[in-house]
């Protein structure tokens, strides 16, 4: 059987002399996996298409319940990220710190991604979080990084309540504070009532961002503004809120990271 699909290359692991495994997230199945036979081979077809990060229409076949690459050519290869490595390898400053970012983006919709199950929500909100990297560099990254996480994690099913204090109902709650385990919002003084676990302060131009975030025009995800204390909190919360819920952590947000440490 074959099927012509376009698909995000997120993860590839090279296999014997020239093959390599890849991840794809692609429009029609869902999340797939696939080999590339030789495509690390010199003049290879489908290299470029084959790429980490690469937006590609492929024809894949199945044999014997295993995806292969047939054809794959790249539509999109966000330059703009792949640029970061020449500027690095040239000296220039944490220049590889928006492609580690959108590694970072790829190994989280692998994991919220189920294999076999049409995702097209999370596919753009992957793709659409690349091209803001990719050629929008006056958005500050933490406010990408924390719009992807926050609408990521509402699309694997992870959706905060916002409608006010889940103890109270006061709506906003005073001194709101998420709790990271419940997924929800309280009051300050309500602390006790939620159980235990983890809760995190959240300002109201913080509240307001995650709202516009949940429900917002996806198309438009990234159209706000927030800096300061705020985005460091709508951050902050973001990221321990998927560690929380997922139980695991990320190489290459680790990566990221201690890019912006150096």
């Amino acid at each position: 059987m074959h099927i012509t699909t376009k698909a995000l290359v997120l993860r590839g692991v090279d296999y014997k002399e020239s093959d390599r495994i890849l991840t794809l997230l692609t429009q029609e199945q869902g999340k797939l996996t696939a080999s590339a036979r030789g495509c690390r081979k010199k003049g290879s077809a489908i290299a470029a298409g084959c790429q980490l990060l690469a937006w590609s229409e492929m024809v894949l076949y199945d044999y014997q319940g295993r995806w292969s690459v047939k054809e794959a050519a790249a539509e999109r290869l966000f330059e703009g990220l792949r640029g970061d490595i020449e500027r690095l390898v040239q000296g220039g400053r944490n220049a590889i710190v928006r492609l580690s970012l959108g590694c970072y983006f790829a190994e989280a919709a692998e994991l919220l991604a189920v294999e076999g199950e049409e995702n097209t929500p999370l596919l753009s909100l992957t793709l659409n979080s690349l091209h803001a990297l990719d050629k929008m560099p006056e958005k500050p990254l933490a406010l990408v990084k924390a719009a992807f996480e926050w609408k990521a994690m509402a699309l694997a099913g992870y959706e905060p309540r916002m409608e006010g204090c889940a103890v109270c109902g006061a709506a906003p709650p005073e001194e709101p504070r998420f709790h990271l385990r419940e997924g929800v919002l309280h009051c300050a003084r309500c602390r006790e009532a939620v159980g235990d676990g983890i809760s995190m302060p959240l300002s109201p131009p913080a509240l307001a961002a995650l709202a516009y975030i949940l429900h917002g025009d996806p198309r438009r995800l990234f159209s706000f503004q927030l800096a300061g204390e705020p985005l460091t909190q709508l951050g902050d919360t973001a990221e321990a809120y998927l560690h929380t819920q997922l139980e695991r952590g990320f190489s290459t947000l680790d990566y990221y990271k201690s890019l912006q440490l150096s």
